[in-house]
């Protein structure tokens, strides 16, 4: 990633921000997933670079920023820390490409900001599991943490890395998956698993009225096609599905992510 180095911004709520940036014009910004990072969009950045001003952040609590104070922040927390970025930044408004939890946050992002969101492209979206039991929702949190505190995160990317691809990965996809994973730190992944225990998407997404984008790998184990299907037909968004390819599109397949991402945001007020 030397070709788009690590910067830092600090919003007015004193918070530090990492993110990595390519280009100029009308901004399109990046948000990772639960195991990733800034790391992971560098494909993004090299395409949307020639025709937008591309932001790929470092959520808190993971590569180049800071963490959030409570133990178990909500989607919102994530969001308004998004909006003081792009205030810091000098951009007003953006387009937002959320993969997994970052689809979740992108649409806190939408709910609390709605003004501020040119156009939405939610990938592979994770839901939240406030819908879940009490049961299975302490289940599945308790399962991340105990990965995590047990394995560490080389060892807690060594487990999940397999189910995270399709089954014709490259190995330069594994790597980087693997890469990314290994070097998040567990504070800020529990508070994040903590935030996905908690979170709904279809609550955040309610109302929403930006032009919206679904898309998800059809052999994705971990958001399956079925419940992406479902987050589009709630906001009247089309669902695309990219075929071979497991959870992390934009990594897996990366020209065929940002045809389909470039596509859409041609048809709305985002195009160059």
């Amino acid at each position: 990633m030397s070709e788009f180095p690590l910067k830092a911004a600090t919003t007015a709520a004193g918070l530090k921000i990492g993110y990595r940036e390519s280009g100029a014009g009308a901004a399109i910004v990046f948000l990772h997933g639960i195991g990733s990072s800034s790391e992971g969009w560098a494909a993004q950045l090299a395409h949307f670079g020639k025709t937008h001003r591309a932001i790929a952040w470092d959520a808190p609590g993971y590569g180049g920023s800071g963490d959030l104070e409570p133990l178990a922040p909500a989607a919102s927390d994530y969001a308004d820390a998004l909006a003081g970025l792009l205030y810091a930044l000098g951009i007003e408004r953006a387009a937002l490409v959320g993969n997994s939890l970052g689809a979740l946050m992108a649409a806190a992002f939408v709910r609390r900001y709605p003004a501020r969101v040119a156009a939405l492209i939610l990938s592979d979206a994770a839901a939240g599991h406030s819908r879940l039991s009490e049961e299975d929702r302490n289940e599945k949190l308790m399962q991340r943490l105990d990965d995590v505190a047990e394995l560490g995160p080389a060892g807690m990317a060594e487990k999940r890395v397999g189910k995270l691809l399709g089954p014709q990965a490259v190995p330069g996809a594994r790597n980087a998956a693997l890469k990314a994973m290994s070097r998040i730190r567990p504070k800020g992944y529990g508070q994040a698993a903590r935030m996905l225990s908690l979170g709904d998407i279809f609550a955040e997404l309610a109302g929403c009225r930006a032009p919206a984008l679904v898309v998800c790998g059809a052999e994705d184990q971990v958001t399956p096609p079925a419940g992406n299907r479902k987050i589009a037909a709630a906001i009247g968004a089309r669902c695309e599905l990219i075929e071979g390819v497991g959870h992390l599109p934009y990594i897996e397949a990366p020209e065929r992510f940002n045809a389909l991402a470039a596509a859409f945001l041609a048809k709305t007020a985002v195009a160059a």
